[in-house]
């Protein structure tokens, strides 16, 4: 992005520069006085014109937690102690959710938390947070506030550490994961390189970090719109290991497709990595899991030419398979054509046998039956299901006497 005065227009015309409740969020705090500001990603992706959760704000401001629920309980506002230790408290509006920290400068880490001082100069607080576009403040007005000089890098697309990029990820080791993924979606994976030589540098001490915070930052990397060459340069630090096979797939199924798709990218990791891995390394829901693992399956099944037993069983992961299954099998783009050609034809029928059928043939239940039903469905499916009910009972029958 390069145009200054867009980002001052998207700035001003901000939802919560137009919303009243939000606008009485920041009247009780002083507001007007820029006692307290928008802080953070909601000023960050507003200029970039990225919209987030429009009932969400983020606000960092001079007045200590309990001056800010005394203030909002005065008003008639729910608040919770959600964070007060480090001086955050939430404070909901009606439908707005404000999440509002008074401004702190860290004072002793270990790495993963901090303690923290309240206090109420700006450019403290800013110094505190990781990467200069991070430390971007607006008031009520949409007026911008930089002490750090992060606007000039958001529109630049450069992702800085602020200070010493060491000391930075000292003091939270997960900023080495969140370098990567700010760099994928705001540099085009162009990597600063004093941050990348920091991160590297790390990458030997990322052990303690919990897989849970692992595992969400780098659900965030794999939602971004290319991420290939930022999961090759994790390999190259020792910060991941990902197999290059995979990562050259990646590459593949980011030409293929304007829409990428978490699971997609997940199955395609699934070439080298268990499901056991993403269970136990980056917590991962067991549903997100399964997704993946039947995206793979069913992309597996396409690059063997299995298109009719893929349709059956992974038919409704077909659009989000079809694109991984051309970046794994290496395809040409008249493959892809093709493939994509049967997609949008197959109609995929019931099963022409049931247990009626079954108990009208008098045949006896059991492993053998359900042995020899599993033959006579692959039957039906290499057919392209144009087997019907009378032939599959032959082909049973056929089964059961081998």
């Amino acid at each position: 992005m390069e145009n200054r005065h867009e980002a001052v227009v998207r700035l001003r015309g901000a939802w919560w520069v137009l919303d009243r409740r939000a606008q009485q969020v920041f009247s009780i705090l002083d507001g007007d006085r820029q006692r307290t500001r928008a802080v953070g990603g909601m000023v960050r992706d507003t200029i970039l014109g990225r919209h987030g959760p429009d009932n969400d704000l983020d606000l960092a401001t001079e007045l200590l937690p309990e001056e800010v629920m005394k203030r909002a309980r005065a008003a008639g506002m729910s608040c919770y102690p959600t964070g007060i230790d480090h001086g955050t408290i939430t404070v909901r509006n009606g439908p707005v959710l404000a999440e509002i920290t008074t401004l702190r400068e860290d004072v002793v880490t270990d790495g993963r938390r901090a303690q923290v001082r309240f206090g109420t100069d700006w450019k403290a607080d800013a110094m505190r947070r990781d990467f200069t576009i991070n430390a971007l403040y607006a008031d009520r007005e949409g007026g911008l506030f930089d002490p750090l000089g992060g606007f000039d890098d958001l529109l630049a697309g450069k992702v800085r550490f602020i200070g010493e990029p060491d000391q930075r990820i000292g003091e939270d080791r997960l900023r080495v994961f969140r370098f990567f993924r700010f760099t994928a979606a705001i540099a085009h994976e162009d990597f600063d390189p004093e941050g990348l030589a920091a991160c590297q540098r790390a990458a030997g001490n990322l052990g303690n970090l919990s897989a849970e915070r692992v595992g969400a930052e780098m659900i965030r990397i794999l939602g971004q719109p290319r991420i290939a060459a930022t999961l090759a340069m994790m390999t190259k630090t020792g910060v991941m290991v990902f197999d290059v096979s995979d990562l050259v797939a990646m590459a593949r199924y980011e030409d293929e497709t304007q829409s990428p798709v978490v699971s997609a990218r997940l199955a395609i990791l699934m070439g080298h990595l268990s499901p056991e891995y993403f269970r136990d390394s980056w917590r991962l829901s067991n549903s997100l899991i399964r997704e993946a693992g039947e995206v793979r399956r069913a992309a597996e099944l396409m690059t063997r030419g299995a298109l009719h037993e893929a349709a059956y069983r992974h038919g409704r992961f077909a659009y989000v398979a079809l694109p991984v299954a051309a970046a794994i099998g290496e395809w040409t783009a008249e493959q892809l054509a093709e493939v994509r050609d049967f997609w949008q034809q197959v109609r995929v029928p019931p099963f022409p046998i049931d247990g009626k059928d079954l108990m009208a043939r008098g045949f006896e239940q059991g492993p053998r039956l359900g042995k020899a039903l599993r033959a006579a469905e692959a039957d039906w499916i290499r057919s392209g299901f144009q087997l019907d009910r009378e032939a599959l009972l032959a082909r049973l029958s056929d089964h059961l006497s081998r």
